[in-house]
């Protein structure tokens, strides 16, 4: 099995906060399906016959594409890979985008899952943030979502905004849940350089919470959606019994994937490559049948810390059996080793075959992988 990751560069206008690749020139969409589809069938061997259990457009706004250019797309993807058989379909969608009839057009695709870029239900925040939606129009659209037959629905939000309080914090929470979708994903703000976010803060325009405020609304995340049935599974993603999302996991447990699209990732188990971030540059390569990329290919160190920060990430953990088959007995002993003093302090447990972090531990991840990694002399 492997994965299909498409993304959609198109931007009606650009958050504050995101550094993901991503272009204003609507215009420009109908040559770049024309180059993506091209990419899929210049790619076709890439995944080695493997069959397509998943497949996600991100961004970018994918819903800034009609009905007509995403039928497009999956007759390539028919044509290319065989008939579409992939068991989740995700859109990334914006909120305003959802309106009736485009969601009803969505209906009479492929897509069998909707993921929705809300990040809060505080106008004042959205409008600070260069959102496009109001609070109210995330609601309709999750309802439209429901009332057209979508079954499996993910919001995203965003903890740590500038300004935000325990209070404000319970309240996004308190109507997340109200929604009763079936995936929700939090992550916590992050500064990226090269954003307007960062340059406010810079310029003490803004001002970021503090760390014990962080810790506290990761606490107050992990308290109240699980109170109300959502498994935490990733440190960022949240689910209701068997809704996990399927294509992210498949990230985390080493999964080749193809990433068509400017600025997309792949990865075949031994190496990485990677688009240009560049609409022009992209259209321009694939069109010159010279594809803009880079690749990486990954040696067994690489490889084995990959493993490390992608599966301690997830309530699985990382298999004790998978790192002495893949890596050799000496990473083995590597990771028991470093792992030993989480283990004692009770940051770590050992589960059958797997090490994984504990309630304790998931609050000092990053701390956790870092020392499991291997570091070369």
């Amino acid at each position: 099995m492997a994965g299909l990751y498409i993304h959609i560069p198109f931007c009606k206008t650009r958050c504050i906060y995101c550094d993901f690749y991503s272009t204003t020139c609507s215009e420009r969409t109908d040559v770049f399906v024309d180059a993506l589809c091209q990419e899929l069938k210049m790619r076709k061997d890439y995944l080695k016959g493997e069959s397509i259990d998943t497949i996600y457009f991100g961004g970018g706004t994918p819903s800034q594409l009609n009905a007509d250019q995403f039928a497009k797309i999956f007759a390539t993807i028919t044509d290319t890979f065989g008939p579409i058989t992939a068991c989740e379909i995700t859109l990334e969608a914006n909120p305003d985008d959802l309106t009736e009839e485009y969601v009803s057009a969505l209906a009479t695709l492929p897509f069998n899952r909707i993921s929705m870029g809300v990040q809060t239900f505080n106008d004042d925040t959205l409008r600070l943030l260069k959102r496009r939606h109001s609070a109210a129009q995330a609601i309709d659209a999750v309802r439209r979502c429901r009332e057209a037959g979508f079954k499996n629905i993910s919001i995203d939000l965003i903890y740590g905004l500038p300004g935000e309080t325990p209070q404000s914090w319970t309240t996004d929470l308190e109507k997340a849940i109200s929604l009763n979708v079936e995936h929700i994903s939090a992550y916590h703000l992050i500064y990226e350089e090269d954003t307007v976010l960062y340059r406010l803060r810079q310029q003490h325009k803004i001002t970021e919470v503090d760390e014990d405020s962080s810790l506290l609304f990761f606490e107050m995340l992990i308290e109240q959606l699980s109170a109300a049935g959502y498994e935490h599974y990733e440190i960022s993603n949240f689910a209701k019994p068997g809704m996990y999302s399927r294509h992210n996991t498949s990230y985390w447990q080493g999964i080749s994937y193809l990433g068509c699209g400017p600025s997309a990732h792949s990865f075949d188990g031994m190496s990485r490559e990677w688009n240009v971030a560049s609409l022009e540059n992209y259209l321009a390569g694939i069109f010159s049948d010279n594809r803009d990329f880079e690749k990486e290919e990954l040696d067994q160190i690489t490889r084995y810390n990959e493993y490390i920060i992608t599966t301690i990430r997830t309530h699985w953990g990382a298999s004790l059996n998978y790192i002495e088959k893949e890596f050799g007995i000496a990473f083995l002993d590597y990771a028991l080793h470093m792992a030993s003093p989480h283990l004692q302090s009770g940051k770590l447990e050992r589960n059958d075959d797997n090490i994984r972090l504990t309630r304790t531990g998931i609050f000092l991840s990053d701390d956790i992988m870092s020392d499991l990694l291997w570091v070369e002399d």
